[in-house]
């Protein structure tokens, strides 16, 4: 976008907006009732990659319309400023709040938007007795396996006095043995994985009138998420538990070796499912006081964390050689390790991390606020006789000790709000770099303007940092050697019949980059009818261009093209996306959903056009009792239309029966059949056996 373009908008915004709220603009009104559904929109392509990891993790956590900050309620889809001003003025004056529905009684919310809500919130009944809490047990199971099946046991308990607590346990059978230095052979071996139970995450939180703490696995962010983020959330302002965890995937190769007669003829070909999985955040604890002093409110959160990381093994160098470290495999009854090599594994427990820091927030208004964030960490390998480090590809900085420290400040009056943060990061082996992120915030109840500008220095390298960026890396980061500017809208029609969305971000590579002069686009738009529950149709479309120097067919949009000045130059292909999706709501217990998407990537297999991809999803969702829910889905989807012997050619069809026997337990059971349509003839690979995939979950509230 050129730069005269922006004066223009914003004269055109100064002429339609009107005083009032900014809503958090994600990318659809979402209508959904468990995670499932939340699931099925990201695997559909409706919500991007970040809003999904958001959303996924406020609808696990749930956000309590009783105690939650302004920046808790901010996090919920489709809630605007001026409600959440709304709703902290009602619990203020009725002295707390107790059923969601006195919001619509009040004329905060309507009926429609706490329907839409109400997954993403906390048990009403959470309190209401000395003790309460719930329990999920989740497994997952393919038809060919030959090992027994994941398992992963959730639990959550609310005490009297303000104390929490929960944890996530998990029967484990892919990851390996204890990692040492073998230093004849000169590499680090592994022993082969077996069935073991974890316990990742365990934490307990007291939460006071003017403070709180936590003992265990927690996430914490602040600001703009430049200094410092872990939570996903848009808008942190502190801790939050970690119970997060990852559901297992599509079956992968059993065989984990490689080597002459690593693996039998049985295990190369077999496949398994994965074990569930998860992030790791920080471990130790975390409190934060806050208060007020002559009209000032004030906040302090201190942290200390020490927790052991996992890494894949083509994280790491050998600080010696400066070479990648080979992963020989311990086989049982060999005294000595083999010629066989772990291929792309993680490998377990190879560092400590040591982490310390605090955050101080001093609040001249509820939008008027200044704070300062500062961090640090300390890597400690526990493989002993070898002297490991990071590779430039890690997201972890090499040579030592890193951290960062960063300021923070945000204004608001009528329409408008500014937001901004900059930050310093050390790392002991390369110094460190700045960075800064300034966003501006205009708009009212049915429009938004958002203007983010971003600024990363090629040496900022700052892993615990999640503000706004590309989706490309730089040495393992997203956040770094980055220069670029995000302008996003949001219109709703007077009804709210209509809701317009769009936006463009452009950005390239600070001066001095390896690729001088490479500026990247990327925009979207989308139009959803949500006026009637019973049809509501959407349209959106995409575009993508790495290189705008460079356009036209016959350009890769995946993958590098030569190099310039000794380092790998990207493709600078484009890449056009066109879909729609239409749901129709029959009756009160039977909806259905159809969506196609259509893509134009560049390719060099198609000098004279663009390679065309396809795909398509038919949703249906039954409830045939009140205590009875249907859901089927069908997926098909082809990479390369013009072909079917090199790309993806697929259909998956699942079909989920869930049943809550009573209000306190209820079963969620999933078959998933997964078929491989390529072509046999004259395809590199042979086509995929059918894979019958199974997951079951079991729930129990107390």
């Amino acid at each position: 976008m050129r730069p005269a373009c922006l004066p223009a908008l914003l004269t055109l915004w100064t002429l339609l907006a009107s005083p009032g709220a900014r809503a958090e603009p994600y990318e659809v009104e979402l209508a959904i009732s468990d995670e499932g559904d939340l699931r099925a929109l990201y695997e559909d392509g409706v919500l991007s990659e970040e809003d999904f990891a958001t959303l996924l993790e406020v609808l696990r956590a749930g956000v309590d319309l009783r105690t939650a900050s302004r920046e808790g309620l901010y996090t919920l889809p489709g809630l605007t400023w001026a409600q959440v001003e709304a709703i902290v003025a009602y619990r203020t004056r009725s002295g707390g709040l107790g059923a969601p529905g006195e919001l619509v009684e009040a004329g905060v919310l309507t009926a429609e938007q706490l329907r839409r809500l109400r997954p993403f919130l906390v048990d009403e009944e959470r309190g209401a007795r000395d003790i309460s809490g719930r329990v999920r047990l989740l497994t997952a199971y393919a038809a060919a396996d030959a090992l027994v099946p994941p398992v992963l046991l959730q639990a959550q308990v609310d005490a009297p006095l303000g104390f929490r607590g929960g944890g996530v346990a998990t029967l484990t059978r892919r990851r390996l043995g204890p990692v040492r230095y073998d230093s004849r052979r000169r590499a680090l071996t592994a022993g082969l994985p077996g069935v073991a139970f974890a316990l990742p995450k365990l934490h307990v939180m007291w939460a006071g009138a003017h403070a709180s703490v936590l003992v265990g696995t927690y996430r914490l962010g602040f600001a703009q998420r430049l200094t410092l983020d872990t939570t996903g959330r848009p808008a942190p302002d502190g801790f939050v538990p970690d119970a997060a965890f990852l559901v297992p995937g599509g079956p992968e190769r059993r065989c984990m070796l490689s080597g002459a007669g690593a693996c039998s003829a049985e295990e190369a070909e077999g496949r398994v499912t994965p074990d569930f999985g998860g992030t790791e955040g920080f471990r130790g604890v975390v409190g934060t006081v806050h208060g007020g002093v002559e009209g000032l409110a004030l906040s302090l959160t201190g942290f200390g964390s020490y927790q052991s990381r996992d890494i894949s093994q083509y994280e790491l160098l050998d600080a010696k050689t400066r070479k990648a470290p080979d992963v020989l495999a311990v086989l049982p009854g060999a005294r000595v390790p083999g010629v066989s090599r772990f291929v792309s594994r993680t490998l377990p427990d190879v560092f400590h991390e040591l982490t310390a820091g605090g955050h101080v927030t001093v609040g001249l208004s509820p939008r008027t606020r200044l704070g300062l964030t500062s961090w640090g960490s300390w890597p400690v390998w526990a493989v002993e006789g070898v002297a490991l480090e990071f590779r430039e590809s890690s997201r972890y900085p090499e040579g030592g000790g890193f951290g960062a420290v960063g300021v923070d400040a945000a204004w608001g009056a009528g329409p408008v709000d500014l937001f901004f943060e900059g930050a310093r990061g050390f790392a002991a082996g390369q110094g460190g770099g700045f960075g800064a992120v300034q966003r501006t915030v205009l708009g009212d109840r049915a429009r938004e303007l958002e203007l983010t500008l971003r600024y990363y220095g090629r040496d900022f390298a700052n892993p615990y940092g999640r503000p706004v960026s590309s989706p490309d890396e730089f040495e393992g980061l997203r956040a770094s050697n980055e220069v670029g500017a995000r302008l996003r809208y949001l219109h709703r029609t007077a009804q709210e019949a209509w809701r317009l969305s769009g936006a463009v971000d452009v950005w390239t590579q600070p001066p001095g980059g390896e690729v001088p002069g490479l500026v990247q686009l990327r925009t979207s738009a989308r139009v959803d009818y949500v006026e009637m529950s019973e049809l509501q149709p959407s349209v959106w479309v995409e575009h993508r261009n790495k290189d705008l120097g460079r356009n036209g067919p016959g350009l890769c949009f995946e993958g590098t093209e030569g190099t310039s000045r000794g380092a790998p130059l990207p493709c600078g292909g484009e890449q056009y996306r066109l879909a729609g999706r239409v749901r129709l709501e029959a009756t009160e217990s039977l909806a259905l959903a159809v969506q196609y998407q259509h893509t134009l990537t560049g390719s060099d297999r198609h000098p004279e056009g663009f390679q065309k991809d396809g795909s398509a999803v038919l949703d249906v969702l039954f409830r045939p009792l009140p205590t009875l829910r249907l859901h089927g889905r069908a997926s098909w989807r082809d990479e390369d239309l013009s072909e079917r012997t090199r790309l993806t050619q697929g259909l998956r069809t699942s079909l989920e029966v869930a049943w809550a026997a009573l209000s306190e337990l209820g079963a969620r059971a999933r078959y998933e059949l997964a078929l491989d349509l390529k072509s046999p003839e004259g395809a590199r690979s042979p086509p995929e056996p059918p894979q019958h995939l199974f997951r079951l979950e079991l729930e129990g509230r107390f």
